[in-house]
């Protein structure tokens, strides 16, 4: 970036990932909606963030709660209207907030009207929209090409006689980005919300997007052992992040700027499983860009065992070290297909791990509830919602656990919902709630507070360097910096007491309970982290 240039809003951003259906119900029928959202955008405004990005509210049969849409221009009436779409985007602008969606670029639902035509007949106009293949010769799947939700990748058409591919569910055929009719219906449908006010698009499965042209088989894994999930017997090295998903990309990429000025960037970021060396290619080159930012998982993917201060540090530096010069960096903790982190790190880490989120450098993402430490809910297997656990995992597991509503105070639908909510409530809900946090000072949720409006009041923090700083072992610490500014964050992720030499006015503690001048050497408690200025 050119020196004196404005910081584009993105950068100095965190990201608040709303589930729509558990985050507000305004009708009752348990299910959250879009008018929820917009009666809740004071609540994110509060608690600092900048940018909200929204789970799928389009037309769906909801085999995969939204991310199999059957028409993108629109939204299911089970979350309201356009015009309360309308409405939601106005109002988040009016307080400063940007309005990130989903883009379901991968694949349709198989009630799609672009499946329905391509699947009634060899001939249809449509029928090269999506990716069909003749049986092997032996009568079964083109290939070995597996599924995220277990099983082939391939289902057969008996109507047709031909499979066709899915990653994901049967109900969710791929689309067939080699047939550049489909990259201009997804353009034109990216064209509709930007008219409508968007500030950006998170591409779901952006890594999936084109498949090998030659359909070769993929290669077995040789780390694969029993009990591992079936998808990785193989090596996915025909499916995953091929070259002409990049190309895909830079087409977003370049719809975007146009649509772009100034402090009013629209943004593309890429939903990317992968180590660094290939996550980083997401962000394409400083002449053909691709997303401002793919996802970095890193901190979602990192064993609870593995959360110290010596692996941690040698996790960030590796990926700072691997980012192309043009390249901004991401941080998530949380979402919707994933435990939630205090479920994985308990209560005290899980302070801690936000507050690292929120000190490194680049934009972090929030995951609603992850504010106030909500962990995951029990699932009986009668009561899983999630088909695609249910087909996995016959139940044993599914992602519903981490798609609880959210608790906003101790009513009996926890301030979510005055009917039955879709998803059994948090247990701990009447304690652990916003109303309830709000009247603690020593609250998680006060905690993330202090943490957001220091970054927006502090641009070291927001769009500093980083660099890392000596220590003892157990202690992770980091410096961000400007030409004019300093802060250090200095996090002990040990059970033991840790003493630091660190000089300067303390800011902020993970505990909550100490501020201003600070003596050298500083005791830091069990899984204390403190941000400082240090002395001149």
């Amino acid at each position: 970036m050119d020196a004196g240039a404005p910081v584009p809003w993105w950068r100095i951003a965190v990201v608040y990932h709303v589930y729509v259906r558990s985050f507000q119900d305004t009708d009752g029928d348990g299910v959250g909606d879009l008018p929820g959202v917009l009666q809740r955008l004071d609540y994110l405004a509060d608690l600092g963030v900048e940018a909200v990005w929204l789970s799928p509210f389009y037309p769906s049969p909801q085999r995969d709660f939204g991310y199999d849409v059957a028409e993108y221009r629109d939204v299911d009436p089970v979350f309201g209207t356009l015009a309360d779409f309308d409405r939601l985007i106005s109002q988040a602008h009016a307080r400063g907030l940007r309005v990130i969606l989903d883009l379901v670029a991968n694949h349709t639902s198989s009630d799609h009207p672009w499946f329905v035509e391509s699947r009634s007949h060899r001939m249809s106009a449509k029928r090269e929209w999506y990716v069909w293949r003749d049986p092997h010769p032996d009568g079964g799947p083109p290939n070995n090409w597996l599924s995220f939700f277990g099983g082939p990748a391939w289902t057969l058409d008996p109507h047709t006689g031909q499979y066709y591919l899915h990653h994901y569910l049967p109900e969710q055929p791929d689309l067939n980005y080699r047939n550049p009719e489909v990259l201009e219906a997804m353009l034109e449908v990216m064209r509709f919300w930007l008219e409508r006010g968007v500030d950006g698009f998170r591409v779901d499965s952006a890594s999936h997007l084109v498949e090998d042209a030659h359909f070769r088989d993929e290669p077995p894994n040789p780390a694969w052992r029993p009990g591992m999930r079936e998808r990785d017997r193989l090596l996915h090295v025909h499916t995953e992040h091929q070259p002409e998903t990049h190309e895909v990309l830079r087409h977003f990429r370049t719809l975007l700027d146009r649509y772009s000025e100034p402090g009013r960037e629209r943004i593309l970021i890429g939903e990317v499983y992968a180590p660094n060396p290939i996550l980083v290619s997401y962000y394409g080159t400083s002449e053909s860009p691709e997303c401002h930012f793919p996802f970095n998982f890193a901190l979602v993917d990192l064993p609870a065992e593995r959360w110290t201060a010596e692996d941690l540090k040698a996790l960030v530096e590796a990926y700072e070290s691997s980012l192309p010069d043009w390249g901004w960096p991401s941080w998530v903790l949380g979402n919707h297909d994933r435990p939630r982190v205090a479920s994985r790190l308990g209560e005290e880490r899980t302070r801690l791990a936000h507050f690292l989120l929120l000190t490194l450098r680049g934009t972090p993402t929030l995951y609603y509830g992850d504010e106030l430490a909500v962990r995951d809910v029990e699932i009986l297997p009668d009561q899983v919602r999630d088909l695609p656990g249910l087909r996995e995992y016959g139940g044993r597991w599914s992602r519903d656990a981490a798609r609880a509503p959210m608790p906003w105070d101790d009513s009996p639908g926890a301030g979510f919902t005055t009917g039955t909510p879709w998803l059994p409530l948090p247990p701990d809900f009447r304690v652990r709630n916003v109303v309830a946090q709000r009247q603690d000072p020593g609250s998680m949720l006060h905690l993330v507070r202090h943490l957001l409006h220091l970054r927006r009041q502090t641009p070291a923090l927001s769009v500093g360097a980083y660099r890392s700083l000596p220590t003892p072992p157990g202690v992770y610490a980091y410096e961000r910096f400007t030409d004019r500014e300093r802060v250090q964050a200095v996090l002990n992720f040990s059970d033991r007491t840790r003493s630091v030499e660190a000089a300067g006015e303390i800011l902020l503690s993970t505990h909550l309970d100490r501020f201003g001048r600070g003596r050298t050497p500083v005791e830091l408690r069990p899984y204390e982290g403190i941000l400082l200025r240090p002395s001149a």
